[in-house]
Formats: structure tokens, C-alpha cells, sequence
């Protein structure tokens, strides 16, 4: 017999997560890649924010702070950053990729994936001011971010696949 749904028990503790987050001012509304919102466009099975140039703009206008983008030093300390917050709370690593406009983990824990994306986020943070490449005042990540729940062995696979091999190739040194 084909099972159509998965059991509930199927679903009480999950395999993994894919944490995702953005730099800040790298994806607004209105952009061609379409966004969801915290109020009405962030349920499951909802369309996004439809792309408009004039949203976008309008959007830019509101940033306090300059877009931000990870030059190849910053990504080596962002990675080190999540690897190090991943080893001293005991987070099983999966995949990572550190890109110059977000980042991707594939972590596997029992804590809320949304406590780990504010602890990579701040600790990269942290690190990135200790090194000088970023102000003091500087915004570096957009609020929040995704954090999806993998359930199977298949879900983990297909993350750590899209983590890895579909992410366009490897970035160039650019600094």
C-alpha cells in the first residue's frame, strides 16, 4: 500500500533544517525574484510579492544603512563563525555555503532553528566587526531569514544538493 500523506510520527522530531540568510539590502520587495512579508504573503501555498520596480526603489530609499556584500575575507569569517558556533553547542554541520549575498546551512540539532540562524548571525557579526571589516554601525543581515524543516533522509539530501552543487559553482576571489 502506497502511503499519500506522512504520519505524524513521521514528523515529531526533524532530521535537519536549511537555515537561510540574507545580507542586508541584497533582496527587497519588489525585486524580480518576488519576496514574502511577516503579514500577508508569508503562508504556506501563498504567492509572493509580485515584482515592481517602484516597490523596490521605494524600498531603497528606507535602507539606513549601505546594501551589505561578503568580499571573500568576510565570507572565510563567517563560515569560521558558524563552523565554531556549530562545535561549541554541539550542532551537527552538514553543508554550509557562505555566498557574497547570503548564506546557506544545513545544521541537524534538536534546538530551534530559529535561536541557531540568530546565533550564526550574531556570532558572524561579531567576528566580522573583530576583524575590522565591518563598522560598528554597520548592518550586516536582513531580519530574520528561512528556516525549513527537513523531515526525511531525502529532505537532508536535497538540501545539502542544493546547499553544495546549486549555488552556481564556486565565487571568484573578488578582493
Amino acid at each position: 500500500m502506497k502511503r499519500d500523506y506522512i504520519e505524524f510520527q513521521d514528523r515529531s522530531v526533524a532530521k535537519g533544517f536549511l537555515i537561510t540568510f540574507r545580507c542586508y539590502g541584497t533582496w527587497l520587495h519588489g525585486d524580480q525574484r518576488g519576496s514574502v512579508d511577516r503579514r500577508y504573503y508569508n503562508r504556506y501555498g501563498t504567492q509572493k510579492i509580485a515584482p515592481n520596480t517602484e516597490k523596490e526603489q521605494r524600498r531603497k530609499t528606507l535602507l539606513k544603512h549601505e546594501m551589505f556584500l561578503l568580499g571573500t575575507a568576510e565570507r572565510q569569517i563567517v563560515e569560521a563563525a558558524i563552523r565554531e558556533v556549530c562545535r561549541v553547542r554541539g550542532y551537527v554541520l552538514i553543508a554550509i555555503n557562505v555566498r557574497s549575498n547570503h548564506v546557506h546551512v544545513v545544521v541537524s540539532n534538536s534546538a530551534a532553528p530559529e535561536r541557531m540562524m540568530d546565533s550564526f548571525k550574531a556570532y558572524a557579526t561579531k567576528e566580522l566587526r573583530g576583524s575590522g571589516l565591518v563598522g560598528k554601525d554597520q548592518k550586516v543581515w536582513s531580519r530574520h531569514g528561512s528556516t525549513r524543516y527537513l523531515w526525511s533522509d531525502d529532505h537532508v539530501s536535497a538540501a545539502v544538493e542544493y546547499v553544495v552543487n546549486g549555488q552556481g559553482g564556486e565565487l571568484p576571489t573578488l578582493d
